[in-house]
């Protein structure tokens, strides 16, 4: 009987990268996963990362691996247990999720020659973002960013006039974990449930300004990659969306913010989740 391990992945071997067929009928348990570490650019079209203290983060996916796929896994990353020439070793680490931390395997590097360039935000399919920039790209939206009026205010809503309609995003929960002065604020949980949102065409410029808006280069919020289902059954594989870094019990969020939340889904997400988001609100004790 073939025992079952756990593998963190972080490269081409992560969903809808090259060398996902070795992965793609396994069961993920995550795929907002992390570890500290390092990561870099090979320049060989592939990433590599080594073992860090607890400053940096390298993000990736989790899954389970059967004892017997790890021939061809290992495989692909050169290692041979035992070998002081391996071009990865596989070792433990403890990866963290939202649903908590759990020992796995990880290739890292064995060769310091391999170590290029950083990738400083510790995702690789991210940085191909930053460096080809290209001239659109689909993003989902849950929160604040479904409402217009908050665009056109920050005089930013030249970006977002291209919607593609309302999107569900299976697997998470959309909660008030990302602690503000004044209150929660939204955020996805990998947890199983499912979030509705707005699904935009936008330019990179827009990208970039979402990346100021949601704080990533002060560690508010992440960029991510998620697949949004479409009501006619297609299915918008990358899209970007965005996940708080540092979690905290869910509070109830400001008044302005849960109107723009409220203002932004209204006629346009399912009745059902309106009235979901307008029980939540009440749920944490919101007057609305």
């Amino acid at each position: 009987m073939s025992e079952v391990y756990k593998l963190f992945v972080y490269g081409t071997l992560r969903k809808h990268e090259k060398n996902h067929f070795l992965l793609e009928k396994n069961s993920c348990l995550a795929q907002q996963a992390w570890v500290y570490g390092e990561l870099y650019d090979t320049g060989l079209g592939y990433p590599t990362m080594k073992g860090s203290d607890l400053e940096h983060k390298v993000y990736g996916e989790l899954y389970e691996v059967k004892s017997e796929q790890f021939k061809d896994l290992d495989e692909l990353e050169d290692f041979i247990p035992g070998d002081e020439n391996n071009l990865y070793n596989r070792i433990e680490l403890n990866i963290h999720t939202d649903s908590g931390i759990h020992k796995a395997f990880v290739y890292v590097s064995n060769r310091d020659d391999l170590l290029g360039k950083p990738i400083v935000h510790g995702d690789w399919k991210l940085n191909r973002l930053m460096e080809r920039k290209p001239e659109k790209i689909y993003y989902f939206a849950y929160g604040s960013c479904m409402d217009m009026e908050r665009f056109k205010a920050a005089k930013a809503d030249q970006f977002f006039r291209t919607i593609r309609g309302v999107g569900l995003l299976k697997g998470y929960s959309m909660k008030y974990v990302f602690p503000g002065t004044d209150g929660g604020r939204a955020d996805i949980v990998e947890n199983g449930g499912e979030t509705e949102g707005i699904l935009y065409e936008i330019p990179y410029e827009g990208v970039e300004y979402l990346f100021q808006r949601e704080g990533f280069y002060g560690g508010w919020y992440r960029p991510i990659f998620v697949d949004i289902c479409l009501p006619d059954g297609k299915t918008i594989t990358n899209a970007l969306t965005f996940h708080v870094y540092n979690k905290k019990e869910e509070k109830a969020p400001p008044l302005h913010y849960a109107t723009e939340i409220l203002r932004g889904a209204k006629g346009r997400l399912s009745d059902r989740y309106f009235a979901q988001l307008e029980e939540q609100l009440k749920g944490l004790g919101l007057k609305i």
